[in-house]
């Protein structure tokens, strides 16, 4: 008997990044260059990032985190005091606390319970006198309802803001997420997304005003890009404070990643896509409610593999995920919806009866793993774990 025959296997987490020789020795280089901070390599990953959303006159921003964006999006779109932004309460916090560091109040719909995804006829009837715009959320990867929600904006004169930290590369209708018209799409760049620059995000828009201002205030409120101003030839060190700026600006370290990764994203796309469907085909006759599939035609963009327990199920979710780990195999859930925390809850005056979809899903849905570095071996550990567990 050799040594590791009834070992126990390494855990498995629900997520991991995948990274290559040629990301490192883009990061090394970087490093070896002596620009660390914001600089040229940041430069072409926006240049590149542009060239993979594939229209020319879109603009791409690349900030620290998505929440960065999404903050500096809503501020240069012009939400303050007094307005009200619509958005779902299935989403992380990130969402909706950029409304309220602006000053104004976030007002929170429930989810289509087919899709997960914000229902927009409960965004229609949401809006009142002191709504400026609406902040949908494309869960899990797959794309919201963009063409009725951007249909009702303009019906209304809102603005749009999309949250799309979980959708690159989706698309729908064959457009990809971050070209379909809306103000200002905001992507994530975090450790377990598509692809990753470790912390990080890129907002993109049409609007030159909307870019301009988000330009100034990612760094301070600077009215000059500093990397220009480091890198002249000749003396350059003036400058003005035109408003009360952030931190907000991508190092070319995280940057550097972006590069490498971007090259590979649609690979690693392809990958997520082909695991997802072997969960598809593996988990089809369980008493589990599978993730809702994309159009005919688009891209689900697979950032998450949500289950749900159906009724009938005789697992709990709180159970199913503790015996998921004592096999050695990560989940999460995604997501304790805001009218839960005690924040949204509290200062809206929220129960769990006003978003009936939103709270059925939390207490049935958990995601299981799904990332490009897992071998064909891990996930038929995580297909028989699902299915012993869900039978039992």
């Amino acid at each position: 008997m050799s040594a590791d025959q009834g070992s126990t296997p390494p855990f498995l987490p629900f997520a991991l990044p995948e990274i290559g020789e040629e990301d490192i020795a883009e990061v090394v280089d970087t490093l070896r260059s002596g620009w660390v901070t914001t600089g040229p390599k940041a430069r072409r990953f926006e240049q590149a990032f542009n060239e993979f959303l594939g229209e020319p006159e879109i603009e791409c921003i690349a900030v620290n985190s998505a929440t960065a964006g999404l903050h500096l999006a809503l501020e240069a779109i012009g939400v303050g005091p007094g307005d009200e932004v619509i958005t779902t309460t299935h989403t992380f916090t990130a969402t909706a606390e950029v409304v309220r560091y602006l000053g104004a109040d976030v007002v929170l719909v429930d989810i289509d319970p087919a899709t997960l995804n914000i229902d927009p006829a409960l965004i229609e009837a949401a809006i009142t006198p002191r709504t400026k715009a609406i902040v949908p959320v494309h869960y899990a990867g797959l794309a919201a309802d963009m063409l009725t929600i951007l249909d009702i904006a303009r019906k209304h004169g809102l603005r749009v803001v999309e949250d799309a930290a979980h959708a690159l590369p989706s698309t729908l209708e064959k457009e990809l997420i971050g070209t379909m018209g809306s103000d200002a799409t905001v992507f994530s760049f975090y450790a377990n997304k598509t692809m990753t620059t470790g912390e990080g995000g890129m907002l993109v828009t049409r609007n030159p005003k909307i870019a301009a201002r988000a330009k100034v205030m990612r760094l301070h409120g600077i009215n000059r890009d500093a990397f220009d101003r480091f890198t002249a030839k000749v003396p350059s060190w003036y400058y003005e404070i035109v408003a009360p700026g952030f931190k907000y600006n991508l190092t070319d370290i995280a940057a550097a990643l972006g590069l490498q990764q971007l090259k590979r994203l649609r690979t690693f796309q392809t990958r997520r896509e082909h695991i997802a469907q072997a969960y598809n085909e593996a988990f089809a006759d369980l008493p589990l409610i599978l993730p809702p599939q994309p159009i005919e035609g688009d891209t689900h963009a697979w950032h998450l593999y949500v289950l749900r327990l159906e009724d009938e199920c005789a697992v709990e979710r709180d159970l199913f995920i503790e015996q998921m780990f004592a096999r050695g195999i990560g989940c999460s859930v995604h997501y304790i919806p805001l009218h839960l925390q005690p924040y949204w809850r509290d200062r809206y005056q929220l129960t769990p009866e006003q978003f009936p979809h939103s709270q059925k899903a939390y207490e049935r849905t958990f995601s299981i793993p799904l990332y490009t570095a897992m071998t064909d071996t891990d996930v038929q550990r995580v297909i028989a774990a699902v299915r012993e567990i869900a039978l039992s």
